[in-house]
């Protein structure tokens, strides 16, 4: 059958034979053994329902085995033939243009290039799923390629609910990931409900079909870090021969060593996960891979002696890191981690002292001594870390959950109030006065047509609008419109494609605007050869609320909250997405998030201008209407803007106190 039968198709009509799993490509580890025998036997029912009765019975035996052995039902068997990766839009089969535009998404996402455990249908974060297995993923294309632009495809944990009769303004997909009543929103109710196929962690832009590979967290983190060095070394500094240490190089996080470069210092990154290290050395995005401490220690040293630009990925744990770069009083000018601590007793990290095959067995055989020697390496990493900052080492938790767990680990993170860690979180730092509190946040777009020349063309376009927006941007935005000017120059040159054809910058309502506008003329002009879909990762100004990171620097009280990320999802469809999405996790764990995301398809159309105009404007200032009301200075300055160029617009801005008044009214 060709490619677009096998779409069309959806779950096969014939039992298709029994499929291995490829022993060559990253798997996800063993899940958690917490069902009870009942429940056993209703995980089954529910992963039988979607197949023909008489195949039960074979499928049954299959799915038990896949149960015991991996923790989850993946439904190997129903793997598809063909090859995974974002095709060219004009080759899917499909009614609706947006549909799609949707499905090649959703193969980006899954595309072993671009997946962390694509058989498992994780695009990164060790849990962050598209779908729960792939019955789910044959529905979904299937749905797709017969729906109308008068219908819209809801989605439920990765389970394909069905078409329900919308209109042609209503989005083409709504999804929800992991959606629980707030009581059973614990990590062990995620282990329960993901393993009897009712729920997913859809982390943030994995369930939301909008990864673009580790190009959308290499540009993040090059802010970031770039900021950072600002922060410790000064304004003007050069960041050439100053080391930054830190740890994963897995999905998302695997970007560190590329954004280092860019920045242009040395990093060191740590992974113990063998074909983690080795896939992101053979992509290009570290320069050096070292597997032997002493060798690591002496190759920092004459790298930072000769102010090298150089990226390094150590095979082995961070914590013997940390531990020895403190014994070789080697300076670390900046430290974090990136490994998944959001999912830390389930492959998120791994614990210092035992090899990667040891902690996956530990793991799954004995969870409760694997909690404890995760929480005791997370108390030595700690005491190490404490000790470079005594030195001068500038740390910050790069919204991991990494301060979040050590400090229920018992390790010595806390501030002396007792109540605050001693470490700040990046966006308390940086890119939330930096960045979120004036508007800009990650917007990415892909060229449907999978033509570089198309991207290309759109990096020549986005890079001339934001330097007509510099010349008469305001002096509080400006190194931020210099950073993200330089960067969609060199985008090119940095060869940051993996997957799709794709592209992200820092950009605020105005520059998301102004840029999506030209795109959309581009396309009806024919100077762009295919439609382009915009998204943006749900670390951004609007669409998440997180305390302890997207959200971490509001201080009004209202971080733990999650109004706005509700009410940007639900803003952004009535006013043109073409799918939005609502999830529980994301980047520092299930219950701990609320985040929302959307993609928006330009065709050219005057209908897709009305559109972007409207949808892109609310998804930022909903942000930085809330973020002001919290008495966000960047934000009061950045909502006045907006109001006095926009019509329409009337929001409400805090009346500043002086906290004075109360120094005798309340003892």
């Amino acid at each position: 059958m060709s490619f677009q039968d096998q779409i069309i198709q959806g779950i096969p009509s014939a039992l298709p034979p029994k499929k291995l799993r490829n022993p060559a490509i990253s798997h996800a580890p063993k899940r958690k053994d917490i069902l009870s025998p009942e429940e056993k036997k209703l995980a089954l029912s529910n992963a039988l329902r979607y197949f023909p009765k008489e195949w039960h019975r074979e499928l049954a035996a299959e799915f038990w085995e896949e149960l015991k052995s991996y923790g989850r039902i993946y439904m190997y068997r129903f793997m598809p033939d063909y090859k995974m990766y974002a095709r060219p839009i004009s080759e899917y089969p499909a009614k609706s243009k947006q549909a799609a535009a949707i499905m090649l998404m959703i193969q980006n996402n899954l595309d072993p290039e671009v997946a962390q455990h694509p058989e498992e249908l994780i695009t990164y974060g060790g849990n962050g799923a598209v779908f729960q297995n792939w019955a789910q993923y044959l529905l979904t294309m299937n749905y797709l390629a017969e729906m109308s632009d008068e219908q819209t495809l809801h989605m439920y944990s990765g389970h394909p609910m069905g078409l329900f009769p919308s209109s042609p303004e209503a989005p083409r997909v709504i999804v929800t990931n992991g959606m629980m009543i707030p009581n059973y929103s614990k990590p062990d109710d995620w282990e329960r409900f993901n393993a009897l196929g009712v729920t997913q962690y859809g982390q943030m832009t994995a369930g939301s079909y909008m990864y673009i590979g580790p190009q959308g967290i290499v540009h993040g983190t090059t802010i970031t870090v770039m900021n950072a060095f600002r922060k410790k070394l000064g304004s003007g500094q050069s960041f050439k021969g100053k080391l930054f240490l830190t740890a994963g190089l897995g999905g998302m996080s695997g970007a560190q060593p590329k954004a280092g470069n860019i920045a242009g210092c040395v990093t060191v990154c740590a992974e113990v996960n063998p074909a983690a290290a080795r896939k992101r050395f053979e992509q290009g995005w570290v320069d050096e891979l070292i597997e032997d401490l002493d060798q690591l220690v002496a190759r920092v040293k004459r790298a930072k002696e000769a102010e090298e630009v150089l990226s390094i990925a150590f095979l082995g744990n961070v914590v013997d890191v940390w531990e020895r770069f403190d014994q070789e009083n080697i300076f670390i000018e900046l430290g974090s981690d990136q490994t998944s601590l959001h999912n830390p007793w389930a492959g998120g990290y791994y614990p210092a002292g035992l090899t990667f095959e040891e902690s996956n067995q530990l793991m799954a055989n004995d969870p409760v001594a694997f909690k404890e020697k995760v929480q005791a390496s997370l108390r030595r990493q700690a005491a190490a870390i404490n000790r470079h900052a005594a030195k001068g080492t500038y740390f910050f938790d790069y919204g991991n959950a990494f301060l979040l767990e050590a400090s229920r680990a018992g390790a010595e993170v806390m501030a002396e109030n007792g109540i605050d860690f001693r470490y700040p979180s990046y966006v308390q730092d940086i890119l939330g006065p930096l960045c979120f509190d004036y508007g800009f946040g990650p917007f990415r777009w892909v060229c449907t047509s999978g033509k570089a020349e198309d991207l290309r063309k759109t990096d020549q376009i986005a890079a001339y609008v934001l330097k007509e927006i510099m010349e008469y941007a305001p002096t509080s935005i400006s190194q931020q419109m210099q950073d993200n000017i330089t960067w969609i120059q060199e985008a090119e040159k940095n060869k940051l494609v993996v997957g799709s054809q794709a592209r992200i910058l820092y950009a605020d309502a105005e520059g998301r605007s102004k840029i999506a506008a030209a795109f959309n003329q581009a396309i009806s002009s024919g100077e762009i050869s295919a439609p382009i879909v915009l998204g943006r990762d749900h670390h951004d100004v609007s669409g998440t609320d997180s305390p302890y990171r997207e959200t971490s620097n509001i201080y009004d009280g209202s971080r733990f909250t999650a109004d706005m990320a509700i009410h940007n999802v639900i803003g952004d469809s009535f006013r043109g997405a073409t799918w939005v999405s609502i999830h529980n996790g994301g980047g520092v764990g299930w219950g701990e998030v609320i985040n929302g995301g959307f993609g928006l398809v330009l065709d050219g159309s005057q209908e897709a201008e009305r559109r972007l105009k409207s949808m892109l404007f609310y998804d930022v200032n909903n942000g930085i209407a809330r973020r002001a009301w919290a008495r966000n200075t960047g934000s009061m300055e950045a909502i006045r803007r907006e109001m006095d160029r926009t019509p329409g617009l009337k929001v409400t801005v805090p009346e500043l106190v002086d906290v004075g008044i109360f120094e005798n009214l309340i003892h």
